[in-house]
């Protein structure tokens, strides 16, 4: 989601942001609830996304300065994310500005000290340390039981639920 919204102009805009937001708030009530086993470090999976949103909801983003954004509002992004965020942001009401052309020029800067960096070194690398194994998905749904529940009558007595009947 970070690396769509680094590539996307249309996506770098507050409104697109609230959006994400709310669906990102969704998740974290999600995680909350679920279990460990079930969530794992996904919440830390969404730091760049959260803090990107976070810029891109920001008010009065022409008042910030480079410590702000660096240090308060997206410390840990990168100055090739940063950078790329401020100049793709844009929005329908013309009131709603980006940084000031400082912050983006010291953003600038830094980034040129990392020229050895290649172009798209604002993108987050695809993490596949976490593979999906087929083989365990099948087993682990062979270890689920189903606890003998008799259905309602009116299931059973309706034809399109026969198959409730192997599990009475």
């Amino acid at each position: 989601m970070f690396s769509s919204l680094l590539l996307h102009r249309e996506c770098c805009t507050s409104k697109n942001g609230e959006y994400i937001k709310s669906g990102l708030a969704e998740l974290e009530l999600w995680c909350t609830e679920a279990t460990e086993e079930y969530v794992g470090s996904s919440l830390d999976e969404l730091k760049h996304t959260k803090q990107a949103v976070r810029f891109l909801v920001a008010l009065q983003k022409d008042e910030l300065s480079y410590d702000d954004l660096t240090n308060d509002l997206c410390p840990v992004l990168s100055a090739q994310q940063l950078y790329r965020i401020c100049i793709l942001y844009s929005d329908d009401d013309d009131n709603k500005q980006s940084v000031s052309t400082d912050v983006t020029t010291r953003l600038k800067l830094l980034m040129t000290d990392d020229a050895d960096e290649d172009d798209k070194s604002f993108l987050l690398e695809d993490n596949t340390s976490h593979p999906i194994i087929v083989e365990e998905i099948s087993t682990s749904a062979l270890d689920k039981t189903i606890p003998k529940i008799k259905p309602p009558s009116e299931l059973l007595e309706n034809a399109n639920f026969q198959f409730l009947h192997d599990y009475c």
